[in-house]
């Protein structure tokens, strides 16, 4: 509970310094809209870790707010995007973005937050070659964020994916954007290239467990607590780590489609459930991030280094 305190606390710098930097100007409507999933909440995990990967290497965790708010502008540039891809009509419990103000509205509010990105990281008070290295890693990451997209849309229409390829499309897709909030924080705090690439890579393996923990959520939340429709992906046959193993297993899956009841939701899950599958990834995402955690001992030791160990803990063992 304490680092879940703790992280709200740096969320709510990141909420005050979004209001600052990000401000409802003219067009209102534009900015409202950009705002929008912004303001209607998150855990505010990513630019907490890059906070905290700041103070770990004994960093000002005011100097990096501009950077924080970047990372979650980005992140919530591709929830946008996300939800349109996907034709998901609600997010944290609110209708999309662009079931709200209409797709043109919707791809405007996200290209706002991705451009407005780049432009506020550029208010981080460090050296302009490590200003000019961060841009570069932030824009690197959303080329790979893209990437990763594509790859998921493709695996879809395979009928055979391999674990390894499941991996690598998240870790572009996802756990990118988690290892980039920490190298970006780590440089910013004055850390060393090789503190900073070790904890891109701890954080990147980390991510991966971060993802498979969310495709187990998918399935097994309740929707008011998930904010959104349960089984989402098995609906839009995604390859996720469970369906991955549920298929290596030889069995004759009953995939539900967009037009499924809940009670055929339901069925699905427990096949996975009573197969084995859920469990299977759940383990994997456990290894993974104890795997992320042991390469943290690059850092000394400090508050800040714990809160980073029980933040990778807590984003397998998250419940919503």
């Amino acid at each position: 509970m304490h680092m879940l305190d703790e992280i709200k606390k740096r969320g709510k710098m990141v909420d005050e310094a979004i209001g600052q930097l990000l401000p409802i100007i003219h067009p209102d409507g534009l900015y409202q809209a950009a705002r929008y999933l912004v303001d209607a909440g998150g855990k505010r995990i990513r630019p907490a870790m890059l906070m905290l990967a700041a103070e770990s290497v004994g960093g000002d965790v005011k100097k990096v707010l501009p950077a924080a708010v970047s990372i979650e502008l980005i992140h919530n540039f591709t929830l946008i995007h996300d939800d349109i891809m996907d034709q998901d009509e609600i997010r944290r419990g609110n209708p999309t973005v662009h079931v709200k103000w209409g797709l043109p509205a919707a791809i405007l509010a996200g290209n706002t937050l991705y451009s407005k990105a780049f432009e506020i990281i550029t208010n981080v008070d460090a050296p302009p070659k490590i200003v000019k290295r961060c841009l570069c890693i932030l824009s690197k990451t959303c080329t790979d964020i893209c990437e990763g997209q594509w790859m998921d849309m493709e695996l879809a229409k395979q009928s055979s994916v391999s674990e390894g390829e499941y991996i690598k499309m998240v870790q572009k897709k996802t756990s990118v954007l988690f290892a980039t909030s920490a190298m970006i924080g780590s440089l910013f705090g004055g850390a060393t290239t090789e503190i900073a690439d070790t904890l891109w890579q701890a954080e990147s393996t980390i991510g991966v467990g971060f993802q498979i923990r969310d495709d187990v959520l998918d399935l097994i939340t309740p929707e008011a607590r998930l904010g959104k429709r349960r089984g989402n992906d098995l609906m839009e046959g995604k390859k996720t780590l469970i369906i991955i193993n549920a298929l290596t297993k030889g069995v004759k899956l009953d995939v539900p489609s967009r037009d499924s009841s809940r009670e055929e939701i339901n069925d699905a899950v427990q096949q996975l459930m009573d197969i084995g599958s859920i469990d299977y990834a759940m383990e994997k995402a456990l290894e993974l991030v104890e795997q992320g955690k042991s390469k943290l001992d690059v850092l000394p030791d400090s508050s800040a280094k714990e809160l980073l160990i029980e933040l990778a803990d807590y984003m397998v063992t998250r419940t919503y």
